[in-house]
């Protein structure tokens, strides 16, 4: 027995584990009631009574260099660093699907290009702001209707004078304001960004939406000037045979003013339900920049004239995509944005 308990210390001082696996198998060999040290210790009665002092002592300094090895082995595996201390829990399990661009970003992506392949730089500036460079810059009068608090959202309100209340921007109006206020001509920009208004939420309207806005400023700028890049503009983002029409309209910040409509680009201008029969679809706001307007920011109007206009991106969606409810753009159904996977 001497002779098999010494085999068994040298095999247990060998003892190794590539894995917890393992590990359970050696201890199953060696420590389990069925183990090879186990069956000694059955084994024990049948010893002479001479030599039980020694075998006993053998047989436990076996089992106890057994535990202790078996020990040592299990804390290795345990200390081991497993990378599981930066594995977040809360993450989605793999694999992870890839999103897409919103539909939103991808028009106004697309319509950022177009100018920017006539030369205009990208402006921005604050959505919290001041009445000033919202309204009172753009030549609003003080008691205009979208002053009210029925139209826009007032963050401070100030009784005695109006323009320095601090609002919600209702228009990306107030980032030509800050660039005119700033920068002499020439100036070419357009203004991209999200804006509030006091709208009863619907799927033709929300309390948020998004602008891009376009300013140029310059010597001799004229209307016809603002008809071609209108033109080139609507030709880009809704195809070559696209035509356009201007109608007389009124914005404080703009004479003369014109809304500006295309061909329907689902009948083809040939009138349906969506264009209401007209063969006409309206598209956005424009115009020559007034005079007070250019004055009111520190611009000489009688050396520089310029011509401003402002689109809804979700309004040009509209008509890309077909979207019939603007509440879908807000709602992060995945559903919904996975159907634009190919847009871009």
């Amino acid at each position: 027995m001497i002779a098999r308990i010494n085999e068994l210390l040298q095999e247990v001082e060998a003892l190794k584990a590539a894995n917890a696996e393992e590990l359970e198998a050696l201890r199953i060999k060696y420590l389990s009631k069925k183990g090879a040290i186990n069956e000694l210790m059955a084994d024990f009665r049948n010893v002479p009574a001479d030599q039980k002092k020694e075998v006993g002592m053998r047989l436990n300094e076996l089992k106890n260099k057994a535990q202790e090895k078996i020990a040592a082995l299990k804390e290795q595996f345990e200390s081991r660093d497993n990378g599981c201390e930066d594995l977040d829990l809360t993450r989605s399990a793999y694999p992870v699907k890839l999103g897409t661009r919103h539909p939103l970003s991808i028009v106004k992506n697309e319509i950022i290009d177009i100018f920017a392949r006539m030369g205009f730089n990208i402006a921005d500036g604050p959505e919290v702001e001041d009445d000033w460079h919202v309204f009172s810059a753009m030549n609003f009068a003080e008691d205009h209707p979208a002053r009210d608090m029925q139209d826009t959202f007032f963050i401070e309100n100030n009784a005695e004078n109006v323009s320095h209340n601090i609002i919600l921007r209702t228009h990306t109006s107030s980032v030509q304001s800050r660039v005119m206020e700033h920068t002499q001509p020439p100036i070419r920009i357009i203004c991209p960004g999200r804006v509030y208004r006091n709208e009863a939420i619907s799927y033709r309207a929300h309390a948020f939406f998004h602008q891009v806005e376009a300013l140029f400023i310059d010597r001799n700028v004229s209307f016809t000037d603002l008809k071609q890049a209108l033109l080139l503009f609507a030709q880009e983002m809704f195809g070559k045979d696209t035509k356009i029409r201007l109608r007389p309209s009124y914005f404080p910040f703009t004479e003369p003013s014109a809304e500006m409509d295309i061909s329907c680009n689902i009948c083809g201008g040939k009138g349906c339900p969506f264009c209401k029969g007209t063969g006409w679809v309206e598209i956005l706001g424009c115009g020559m920049v007034d005079p007070n307007v250019l004055e009111l920011n520190g611009i000489d109007s009688k050396i520089y004239s310029g011509y401003a206009l402002g689109m809804g991106i979700e309004r040009i969606a509209n008509l890309k995509y077909r979207v019939n409810d603007l509440r879908l753009f807000s709602e992060n159904d995945t559903r919904f944005l996975k159907e634009f996977e190919a847009a871009y």
